[in-house]
């Protein structure tokens, strides 16, 4: 069988794009061969539909986002090829578009005259019928953009459609993998909400300590696993995020963290800090903030923010696989006033 040659793969990748671009309402209800991207709760995640989540042990939190967001050295590609037809889906689509571009009075010939030689290809050129004989033997593959990547980057999978037998993985750059997976299911990852617990209740005192602490339900390991199971493969990575530390920024200058460095580590049941009980109130707090100037009748704005260990298993990988640290939280508004004294 005969390999499309780079310049057909670029030619078709080229239509494909002027297409979407000039009819946009025929864009929006077909399915497209080069972006492939879902939103959910307003975040672009890249998918494929084969791809299975497992999020049971995800957590409630917002999602942590595009993994580029945290991870200086770590990001899934801008694109790559993954298992997306059988022969009648492949057929359809392309019966479908090609329908839609005959009709559309605003596409060049050259643009129509070259996708029409790409569909041709699958009728009876370098393939039959769309490989209809084989159906149940393979899949088509093509490519997926991840659209968490800078646009222009996106569409470095230029190739057009190609055929694989169950089981087979072809030997392309950018094909799918475990780490892809990883990435994917990374971008499900939702951690819980840092809003910490402050006491004594009520307005914090000036130089009395503010104790500052996390139950330990919440702060629990949480991960999601991205699996792919379609045309003979059988692959599969979870990522995890482990809490590791809180941190705590006072919102001012004029204030003293417990511990100094304002970095409280995770205690063995995995809460943070320790509770205010009554009577401690002159105690320094294993995890807290000391205010030395009053807010003035605003409040401080003081961020807490806990960092998470991340790290992913995948098929055929020996051992989990560390990435860069993760850090969320938010701001928390304290109000700070002097202590009253009573002058007999």
């Amino acid at each position: 069988m005969r390999r499309l040659s780079r310049q057909g793969a670029v030619l078709g990748a080229g239509v494909i794009l002027l297409f979407a671009a000039s009819t946009p309402a025929v864009a929006d209800r077909e399915e497209s061969l080069v972006p492939s991207g879902g939103q959910e709760n307003g975040n672009l995640n890249a998918q494929v539909e084969v791809i299975k989540y497992d999020t049971s042990k995800n957590g409630n939190g917002p999602s942590a986002g595009p993994v580029a967001a945290v991870q200086a050295d770590w990001s899934p590609p801008p694109c790559w090829y993954a298992p997306r037809w059988n022969p009648d889906e492949l057929r359809d689509y392309y019966q479908r578009t090609y329908q839609a571009i005959v009709h559309d009075p605003g596409m060049p010939p050259e643009a129509r005259n070259k996708w029409n030689e790409e569909r041709h290809n699958y009728i009876d050129g370098d393939y039959e019928d769309f490989n209809q004989e084989k159906e149940g033997e393979g899949m088509w593959w093509g490519a997926v953009q991840n659209p968490n990547a800078p646009f222009e980057e996106q569409f470095a999978c230029d190739r057009v459609p190609f055929w694989a037998e169950n089981g087979e993985t072809p030997e392309v750059e950018n094909i799918i993998t475990p780490e892809i997976l990883a990435g994917l299911a990374y971008e499900q990852i939702k951690v819980p909400g840092t809003e910490v617990s402050l006491a004594p209740g009520g307005k914090s005192k000036v130089n009395l300590p503010t104790w500052a602490w996390l139950d330990g339900g919440e702060f629990k390991p949480v991960s999601v696993t991205a699996s792919l199971a379609v045309g003979g493969l059988d692959m599969s990575a979870t990522t995890t995020a482990t809490p590791k530390s809180l941190r705590i920024e006072p919102g001012t200058k004029d204030a003293r963290l417990h511990p100094a460095s304002g970095e409280c580590t995770i205690n063995g049941d995995g809460s943070i800090g320790e509770p205010y009980a009554k009577g401690k109130a002159e105690q320094e707090p294993p995890c807290g903030v000391t205010y030395l100037r009053s807010s003035g009748g605003g409040a401080y704005a003081m961020e807490a923010t806990v960092t998470w260990e991340i790290s992913w298993t995948g098929t055929g990988v020996a051992g989990p696989q560390a990435l860069p640290d993760g850090t969320f939280g938010n701001e928390q508004a304290v109000e700070v006033e002097e202590i009253q004294s009573v002058n007999r």
